[in-house]
Parts: structure tokens; C-alpha cells; sequence
């Protein structure tokens, strides 16, 4: 088990704020503190500067961050290992997702996953492809469930689904359900994904292989979610492209439309990423090949 004041004293540095810490460990804010002060009584050393009503590691807090780090890593690992013995795995399961995963297939993937492994419990965050993949690296989280391509070499990515990006206009659009050239795709009002995003990453090569350069495309707005993207989209600030996972509630409705681009494809694969080494064990072990063999190579329809 992990060492209880070095896990307050990991989540406190993590957030730099005693509430939210408070927050997430169940515990009061003078409880959060009294086990803080405990921590910096044995080390004689402050590890938090307090001053200037702001919340920072000193240097004692820096240099101390990264162990704690690591030995709830090897926490995990050692709880892992033992727990696999076991006929069904239990424990808790760390997942990371990006955005489009997160919200439209990850709760229906871990509800499965709970049906057949009621022992285990998972928590998830999200956010985009780099911020996710960073979480992974610093055992954060035990797996990653990512959209765009892992540009690094210490972690294992496997492919686990197939997904398709379209090309998404009002439904009122003169391209709504009609084939348009590049040069029409040029002189549009793009909208994109913020930098770090895998979806951006997938759309920014596809359409470079096509011949558009990126310093052609008319990007006039940046945004976090597909969700904001499409809302943009219904009030007329450009085009954008999507998931189609993503789409599927604006196309039944016919709020949005698909317009498909000639020569440019699209196509990509989720995959599921973990660290470079032995494969995950456990309930890790467990979600990877649940996620392996239960997810069809295929397109949302």
C-alpha cells in the first residue's frame, strides 16, 4: 500500500491547491494540512511555500514529487501482480482517453468491461492525444485509448478500432451531400482542433498527402471538443471535420450534413497505448484484451 502522507503530499503537489486535494481523497482541508505538516515534521524541511496567497514546491517539494510518483507506480505494480493470482482481477483501473473516445465509446467499452469484472473500478480522464499520452509516461494512468498517431518511442500501441473522419457542413450548406475538390476546400472557413489534438494531427497529414498545405487552409477558429466544433459549425462559422462517432446525433436529426472531399481519405485507427515493457496485468491486463477482442474493426454507420 502507498504511503498515506506521501499520497496526500503527491495529490496536493499535483493540484497545488489543498481544497481540490481535500476534494479528491475524501478528507477535510485541515486534515489535508495536518497530514502535510506531519510529512514536512520528518523531513525537516518545508515542502510547500504558502506565501503571496499562492501554493508552490519548494525545493525540498520539488526534488520529493518524483519519488512519491514512483512509488505509487511500483504501489500499483506490486497490488497488480498479487491481485493477478487471483481467478477474477479486482483493484482499481486507470484510463485515459482522448476526447472523441471518451465521450462516445468509453462509457459503453467500460460498461461491458464491468459486466464481466465486478470487481474492479475504474476511473477515467480525458483530454487531447499529447496531454493523455504525457499522463501514460508519468503513471498517471495505467492505459491510453488515443485517436491520433503516438509520436514516441517508450510506449506500446496496439489498434483496437477503425475510425472514419468526414468533412461536417450545415445541412442548409450548398455542399451539404455533395463531392467537393480541394480548391473549394481551400477557399473555405476551416475549423480545427487545438495543436496537440490527434484528430488535427490525422487531418492536417491527410490533407498534406492530398497537396493542400497547411499554410493554404483558411483556418479562422481553434477549439477543444468535437462537441464545440459542431456547435460552430450549426452557427455558421465554417466547416469542420469530425469523428463521424461524433456526428451521429447531428446527421439523424439533419441539423449537419457530410460533404466529401475528392482525393482526400480519412480513415484511422483508435488504438490503445500502455508503457514500453511487459504487457499490463491485472485488471490493465484484463481491459486490454477485453478491448482487443470485443471492439469490431468498423465504422460507426
Amino acid at each position: 500500500m502507498e504511503n498515506f502522507r506521501l499520497k496526500v503530499f503527491r495529490v496536493v503537489a499535483r493540484h497545488l491547491n489543498f481544497t481540490r486535494a481535500a476534494e479528491e481523497l475524501l478528507l477535510t482541508q485541515p486534515a489535508v494540512t495536518q497530514q502535510i505538516k506531519a510529512l514536512e515534521d520528518e523531513y525537516g524541511l518545508p515542502l510547500f511555500d504558502r506565501t503571496g496567497g499562492r501554493i508552490a514546491l519548494t525545493p525540498a517539494g520539488a526534488t520529493l514529487f518524483p519519488y512519491a510518483e514512483q512509488l505509487k507506480a511500483i504501489s500499483d505494480e506490486a497490488f497488480a501482480a498479487v491481485t493477478s493470482t487471483a481467478a477474477l482481477p479486482s483493484g482499481t483501473l486507470a484510463l485515459g482517453a482522448s476526447q472523441t473516445i471518451a465521450q462516445y465509446l468509453l462509457p459503453t467499452l467500460v460498461a461491458a468491461f464491468l459486466r464481466e469484472h465486478p470487481r474492479v473500478t475504474v476511473s477515467a480522464i480525458s483530454g487531447n492525444t499529447d496531454r493523455i499520452l504525457e499522463d501514460l509516461a508519468d503513471h498517471r494512468i495505467q492505459l491510453a485509448l488515443i485517436e491520433g498517431p503516438a509520436l514516441r518511442q517508450d510506449l506500446h500501441v496496439e489498434p483496437f478500432l477503425r475510425d472514419q473522419m468526414v468533412l461536417i457542413v450545415p445541412a442548409s450548406h450548398e455542399w451539404a451531400n455533395r463531392e467537393i475538390s480541394l480548391d473549394d476546400l481551400r477557399a473555405s472557413s476551416l475549423l480545427m482542433r487545438e495543436f496537440g489534438s490527434g484528430s488535427r494531427r490525422v487531418v492536417e497529414r491527410a490533407l498534406t498527402k492530398a497537396g493542400l498545405r497547411k499554410k493554404d487552409l483558411r483556418i479562422t477558429m481553434e477549439l477543444d471538443s468535437s462537441e464545440a466544433l459542431l456547435s460552430a459549425v450549426e452557427a455558421g462559422l465554417g466547416v469542420t471535420f469530425v469523428s463521424r462517432w461524433a456526428v451521429r446525433n447531428q446527421l439523424a436529426l439533419h441539423t449537419l450534413a457530410i460533404a466529401t472531399v475528392k482525393g482526400l481519405k480519412l480513415s484511422r485507427k483508435f488504438s490503445l497505448a500502455y508503457l514500453a515493457g511487459p504487457e499490463p496485468r491485472a485488471a490493465a491486463g484484463a481491459f486490454r484484451r477485453f478491448i482487443l477482442a470485443t471492439s469490431p474493426e468498423k465504422s460507426p454507420s
